[in-house]
């Protein structure tokens, strides 16, 4: 199989893979010899019939240890378009070539072991990565971050599951003590891996890194939301108008202060009377959105803040204030005063947001798991948490049961065992050639 696997030209420079049992005939067709393995050759590129395609650096690179785990070979084109459409037509024309479909290349790696599935799904945030903090996140876990404390929790495993096999195969059945202490150890093993396993499940979800923060502003009618959306957008996102219940449905933007992404919600007004039906409709979806937040903007008086653990109380439009003494006592018990149109406060707000936002993600080195991730290693957990003086702790079948149990949810984060029906999807996320 072939496919670029650099950006779509025209550019500088296109690089094109083949992969697979014809990769090395193919390159000797086209350069007319296999270079040196691993190391940058020029050759002049021809096709079958000897018209010369491009002169380019060509690699040759014996499997199986390649990026796929199969023979390899590179081409670094001259990236113009009709230089890349002529080297690719004259690899369709070798036999037993074809052009690799969406992810192929990355999904011969898994299959041939040169990557597992937790590294998998990190090169697929890595090359969908838009802001420091995911480009960070993604390359731990496409660096094996999580898939070393994986090996490490089932060497673990494989302790306890080897002392469990050795005594029920080789114990002395009259030795009741032995058989009481193993079950002991083994409890205290599993009790140790399952605390471990819990502080893993503690840390926020990688969700909130690679789909961003939901910080929602919501308040009563013309309270300046979408004023404020409109400046943290710098355009014009939401429609600004002196007529109450202009916004009629949640309007969300993505946007990513201090590398972290973020979704802003600009939403109805709420209030509780004088909406029509489709305002009305708009309001539920505004509380929805405000009950699903991450952060909440509240734009409105602070006695009708909505019950929310990270709100920040914004005391906004102080540029209509003009010595309103009601404004100015209701600002007394907010966060900040906010001018959107005049800028006032709004280097102080971006400080709020990003300093709450940071409080839920994961700290500065440490790995965050997918809720695929999170559901194995929470089954796995489950299999290993024992009830003190429950019939199981001294039987040592349903403690060895319970290993294997859990042994096999872990092995769902870097393999297999019942991920069959999500490869499909997983490496369709990826371009051609990658």
């Amino acid at each position: 199989m072939f496919a670029l696997s650099s950006g779509m030209p025209p550019a500088a420079i296109a690089v094109v893979r083949v992969s697979g049992p014809q990769a090395g005939a193919a390159l000797k067709t086209l350069a007319g010899r296999l270079p040196e393995p691993r190391r940058a050759s020029l050759a002049l590129l021809a096709d079958a019939g000897g018209a010369p395609l491009d002169k380019a650096l060509v690699l040759w690179f014996p499997g199986p240890a390649t990026a796929t785990g199969e023979d390899l070979a590179e081409l670094h084109l001259h990236g113009g378009r009709a230089v890349v459409a002529a080297v690719e037509e004259a690899l369709a024309a070798t036999p037993g070539l074809r052009r690799a479909a969406p992810g192929e290349f990355t999904r011969r790696a898994f299959d041939n072991g040169r990557i597992d599935l937790a590294e998998a799904e990190g090169l697929a945030d890595l090359l969908a990565a838009e802001t420091e903090r995911q480009r960070v996140q993604a390359l731990g876990h496409a660096s094996g971050h999580v898939s070393r404390a994986v090996a490490a929790w089932q060497d673990h495993l494989l302790g306890l599951m080897a002392g469990a096999e050795a005594e029920l195969n080789f114990a002395d059945e009259d030795d009741v003590e032995v058989g009481d202490a193993v079950a002991r150890h083994l409890i205290a093993g599993m009790t140790e891996l399952a605390d471990e396993l819990g502080e893993w499940l503690a840390r926020p979800a990688a969700e909130v890194i690679a789909d961003g923060l939901s910080v929602v502003i919501a308040g009563p009618p013309n309270a300046g939301k979408s004023t404020l959306i409109n400046a943290l957008a710098q355009r014009e996102l939401a429609i600004v108008s002196p007529v109450a219940g202009t916004t009629r449905d949640v309007i969300e933007t993505p946007l990513a202060l201090d590398g972290i992404a973020m979704r802003f919600s600009d939403t109805a007004g709420i209030r509780g009377e004088g909406a029509d039906v489709i305002e009305a409709i708009g309001i539920d979806r505004a509380r929805a959105a405000v009950e699903a937040a991450d952060i909440l903007l509240w734009l409105g008086p602070p006695k009708a803040v909505p019950d929310h653990p990270r709100a920040i109380l914004v005391a906004a439009q102080s540029d209509r204030w003009s010595g309103d003494a009601a404004a100015e006592a209701e600002a007394a018990h907010c966060d900040l005063i906010l001018s959107a149109a005049t800028g006032e406060g709004m280097d102080k707000l971006h400080r709020y947001i990003v300093d709450m936002a940071r409080t839920l993600l994961p700290r500065e080195g440490e790995a965050a798991l997918r809720q695929r991730q999170r559901a194995a290693l929470a089954e796995a957990r489950q299999w290993l948490e024992i009830e003190p003086g429950s019939r199981e702790a001294d039987d040592l079948i349903l403690l060895a049961e319970r290993l294997r149990l859990a042994a096999t949810a872990l092995d769902r984060i870097t393999g297999r065992a019942g991920v069959e029906e999500m490869l499909d999807a997983l490496f369709g996320r990826f371009c051609i050639g990658k």
